[in-house]
């Protein structure tokens, strides 16, 4: 049994990356080339102004340091993120619309941990496609490492907005049936309020979720029309804008408002066969494809096939 020569020179190129690491985050912390936040620049001056504040326990020794250094560090890979992704508003409004109870500190961890697990994946398939050929080179093993950062921390970002499409999916297919529901509640003398919590009590869905959230609204001291535009804001589906709308302008108004959610029912039920139509014409060559390579090849062989066995080809 052959032991695979490494040999020294990936440990020499590691040690080297490690160190001109640590030079470069040495370098960059200088006070020329580091940019002071309005914060700090105010600091000694409102110091004393502000409300006390816990005196922190005094941490000295290289441990310390070394935390200061991955904190300054960190700080800047989650403002790098933030710049690619989306910045904290844009993060909010897209968690709302996921309908979780994520706050942006969370999904901040969790893209942290999708980073550390894509470095991990990434280093191991380094080592082993090292391993594999007999060396060990630190330098593709690197790339892989960060390759499997970046594929971490935007995958995380990819699943959050595939979440979001699913999610408002399923609040446009129940959107119908709740506008309905809504409708008999209002026809049958309940008011706004009543046929919202009704209907809220008695759906199980994405969009009843999200009406039990407005009455929660509405009971924590806003109006109803307020609590019904953030239901708007929180979504990006322009039937439910135009359902809020038509909602204000029946209470401001008082026009019917059986009448206006059985026109916003029907409105969507015809934005939904239209959007099937658009989905079938688009798909109408992929479903060509098992007619045109299955289906009619097996035809042409059973039509072909008796006439080949009665056919005496023999000299």
């Amino acid at each position: 049994m052959t032991v695979p020569d490494v040999g020294l020179e990936p440990s020499g190129a590691l040690l080297g990356l490690v160190g001109g690491l640590g030079l470069w985050l040495v370098v960059v912390r200088l006070p020329p080339f580091r940019r002071s936040t309005l914060d700090a620049r105010l600091a000694p001056y409102v110091r004393d102004a502000g409300p006390s504040r816990p005196a922190r326990p005094d941490r000295s020794g290289p441990l310390a340091t070394v935390e200061r250094l991955l904190v300054l560090l960190t700080a800047d890979l989650v403002r790098w993120v933030e710049r690619t992704t989306g910045g904290p508003g844009t993060l909010r409004r897209r968690l709302d619309q996921c309908g979780g109870s994520t706050t942006v500190e969370q999904f901040r961890a969790e893209q942290v941990v999708w980073g550390v697990l894509g470095a991990l994946a990434g280093g191991a398939l380094g080592v082993v496609a090292g391993v594999a050929e007999g060396r060990a080179p630190a330098l593709p093993v690197t790339v892989l490492v960060v390759l499997g950062i970046l594929l971490g921390v935007l995958s995380r970002d990819r699943w959050l907005s595939t979440q979001v499409r699913h999610r408002e999916h399923l609040m446009l297919a129940e959107f119908p049936t709740v506008a309905e529901l809504l409708a008999l509640s209002v026809g049958a003398g309940e008011g706004a309020v009543g046929a919202l919590e009704r209907v809220s009590r008695t759906c199980r869905g994405e969009l009843s979720a999200e009406l039990g959230r407005t009455l929660a609204e509405a009971r924590a001291g806003a109006t109803l029309l307020q609590a019904l535009e953030g239901l708007a804001s929180r979504t990006s589906l322009p039937s439910l804008a135009r359902f809020v709308d038509g909602v204000a302008i029946a209470v401001e108004r008082g026009t019917p408002l059986g009448d206006v959610l059985r026109a916003q029912a029907q409105d969507v039920r015809e934005l939904t066969r239209r959007r099937l139509i658009e989905v079938g014409g688009r798909k109408e060559m992929l479903m060509m494809v098992p007619v045109v390579f299955l289906v009619l090849p097996v035809t042409v062989l059973f039509a072909v096939f008796p006439g080949f066995a009665v056919l005496d080809l023999s000299p």
